[in-house]
């Protein structure tokens, strides 16, 4: 199977779109931290060889492709925080954050492909959702190692500080060392509320009470 190639964006260059931006999100599945997105408008002259989605790539690779990266595209990195991602649901909040990081680019693009089958609401640009975007899209595979790249340092930072969950090696994930320092530790201020498994120890007294 191929990668990704450069042919959603001369798509929409064929329709007139001069800057495409590629824009894509990590983090809606973990337990604690922010939702991160990257929007990337890619030098077509200068392409960062080896582009491919985050998840397929080894943390080594992914870590320089992230330097060629900022330094040869635009690049906007944003965040939905835990507290917009419980008052808001995890879509939604993903959907912010996309729609922050299109803005937050230096010079307005032409045209956005954001991965996933839903458009988020509040684009003020023409966009086309592309379902598996960062296997199928060199823009929205940059934007995914920006994000994730971007989003496991912080993770990494935030396990200084509330060590014994294991966010320096799990990211906020549910693994099994995290979920049992929930119980441990109990739940601390980056923990996101409105998700199940801190829910229940949040209301544990309650819905355990007869």
């Amino acid at each position: 199977m191929t990668g990704p190639d450069f042919s959603f964006e001369q798509a929409a260059q064929a329709q007139g779109a001069v800057r495409v931006a590629g824009v894509d999100e990590v983090g809606r599945g973990p337990l604690a931290g922010p939702v991160t997105a990257a929007a990337v408008i890619l030098d077509p002259t200068n392409l960062p060889e080896g582009l491919n989605d985050s998840k397929k790539l080894t943390a080594r690779k992914r870590e320089a492709l992230f330097d060629r990266i900022m330094a040869t595209a635009e690049v906007s990195i944003a965040h939905a925080s835990v507290e917009e991602i419980d008052a808001l649901n995890i879509l939604r909040a993903s959907h912010l954050a996309m729609v922050r990081a299109l803005d937050g680019l230096p010079r307005r693009p032409d045209h956005a492909l954001i991965d996933g089958n839903l458009l988020p609401r509040g684009l003020t640009i023409p966009a086309t959702a592309v379902i598996k975007g960062d296997a199928l899209s060199l823009s929205i595979a940059a934007a995914s190692i920006v994000a994730k790249i971007t989003r496991d340092r912080i993770m990494w930072d935030l396990a200084q500080q509330f060590p014994g969950y294991g966010w320096e090696t799990n990211a906020g994930y549910p693994s099994k060392c995290h979920k049992a320092a929930l119980q441990d530790l109990g739940i601390t201020p980056h923990h996101r509320r409105s998700f199940k498994p801190v829910h229940n120890i949040l209301y544990q007294e309650k819905s355990t009470t007869p």
